[in-house]
């Protein structure tokens, strides 16, 4: 691959290979999940969920509580989300690694034609040299 190839027309025919919607959606996602701004966001969300909670446990000890401790319910969003975003992370995964495997075959094959140009300008100069 070209160094500094900044438009996808000056890239092999190979890596310009259309992604699929799932495909498209499990890298965003895997880009969204994997960043600062979500950790920070979730973290957030999740302080607020308990702060909340632990409010309501205080102020309404005997009454019924929206989600009592220990969070059952922030555990089952928790778990749910765990669940989904374990497949959908592993799938972009899988992606990136069939994206190397062509780019080492695509290499494999420059090397290889490299080598035979090597091969040939070399037969050239013991020709010339033998002259």
């Amino acid at each position: 691959m070209k160094k500094g190839a900044k438009n996808h027309k000056d890239l092999p025919h190979i890596f310009r290979i259309p992604k699929t919607l799932g495909q498209k959606a499990a890298d965003f996602m895997t880009k969204w999940a994997g960043s600062w701004t979500f950790i920070i966001l979730f973290f957030i969300f999740i302080g607020i969920w308990m702060a909340t909670n632990g409010y309501f446990l205080l102020k309404y000890f005997k009454e019924g509580i929206t989600d009592p401790y220990p969070f059952i319910l922030l555990n089952l969003a928790l778990s749910c989300l765990a669940a989904i975003q374990a497949p959908i992370i592993l799938m972009s995964q899988n992606r990136g690694a069939q994206r190397d495997r062509i780019k080492a075959d695509y290499d494999y094959h420059i090397n290889k034609k490299a080598e035979k140009e090597i091969r040939e300008i070399k037969q050239i100069l013991l020709k010339k040299r033998r002259r």
